[in-house]
């Protein structure tokens, strides 16, 4: 199984403009990340795209692959779409595509060994992880984004509220019943060459629309979203101050 990283990285983040080139220890952050998928030692090409040309040029200079994508996509996972499609006829040549957030400097090697693993099933279409959640705080908050799955491990649904919904019982007690448990969804996803290049043509569904989540129009078209289990904690830079995370 031949396995192609990208890495989406756009510049003009509303949060935290220029993210990727940040500096964290005289290194740019996409650089950081372009390395952490590398020595994972899984991912047999590593590409990062982008919108915006210095980003371009970062990735070049440290010796990576960049090509530039249009300023207009919604999601990463459209980014993505858009950057095969540069590769061009090579793109043939990979069974699997891995979509890494530009914004994870301290890349989880578990995090990648989990979704690679999880194509040896031939069903698998579309792959990512979820943790357990263990705060209150976590479990209330609508960036944290949570998914509940079937007995067999694929995706039943991903919402930002908490569920499932504990009826009967005060929800500051939700996590200390043993009814069920509570997890957030990691945002690492891996596809089947062919179903990417699908998923991405899809217009935006009503579900996707209401939560702001683009895994919904691939379940509301009917794609099998398969979860795995990690307790391997991502670290996500989406504002300035998330950099203290990193200490």
């Amino acid at each position: 199984m031949k396995i192609l990283g990208i890495i989406p990285a756009r510049f003009n983040s509303t949060r935290f403009p220029g993210k990727p080139l940040v500096m964290i220890n005289d290194k740019p952050m996409i650089e950081h990340v372009w390395n952490g998928v590398k020595g994972t030692g899984l991912v047999d090409r590593v590409v990062v795209a982008t919108e915006d040309k210095r980003i371009v040029d970062a990735v070049q200079a440290f010796g990576g692959e960049a090509v530039m994508t249009s300023k207009l996509h919604k999601t990463g996972t459209d980014r993505c779409g858009e950057a095969i499609q540069k590769i061009g006829d090579d793109i043939n040549d990979y069974d699997v595509v891995i979509n890494i957030q530009g914004d994870e400097p301290k890349v989880a090697a578990e995090h990648i060994k989990l979704v690679v693993k999880a194509f040896e099933d031939p069903n698998a279409q579309i792959v990512t992880l979820k943790k357990k959640i263990t705060s209150l705080a976590e479990l209330n908050s609508t960036n944290t984004v949570k998914v509940v799955c079937a007995t067999n491990g694929d995706a039943l649904y991903f919402s930002r509220q908490p569920l499932p919904y504990m009826r009967g019982i005060a929800k500051e007690m939700w996590l200390r019943k043993r009814v069920c448990s509570y997890y957030k969804h990691i945002g690492i996803y891996a596809f089947r060459r062919e179903v990417l290049q699908q998923v991405v043509q899809l217009p935006q569904t009503p579900l996707e629309k209401c939560e702001s989540l683009e895994q919904l129009r691939w379940m509301e078209n009917g794609y099998r979203i398969t979860v795995r289990e990690t307790t391997k904690e991502s670290v996500a830079i989406d504002i300035p101050e998330d950099l203290l995370k990193l200490k």
